[in-house]
């Protein structure tokens, strides 16, 4: 079992990975269709796609969170 204090980055990588996938499952879907070598294609997309959702999401929620806890109700 983790420590509490890896909750909130071990959060962040599931869910980069998670929204990671399936994005890359549904732009892949859309542009070349779920026909043959569709696993392929995605699996190279989600290649390049999991740094990239990994990083944006590390450096975008210190910067965002203040912003959600201004927007969200205190009750």
């Amino acid at each position: 079992m983790l420590k509490k204090k890896y909750a909130q980055p071990l959060f962040v990588i599931l869910m980069s990975f998670s929204m990671s996938v399936i994005m890359c499952g549904v732009v892949v879907a859309v542009n070349t269709g779920v026909g043959e070598g569709f696993l392929g294609r995605w699996f190279y997309s989600w290649i390049f796609a999991f740094p990239v959702a990994l990083i944006a999401a590390f450096t975008m929620a210190p910067i965002l969170r203040p912003f959600a806890d201004k927007i969200a109700s205190k009750d």
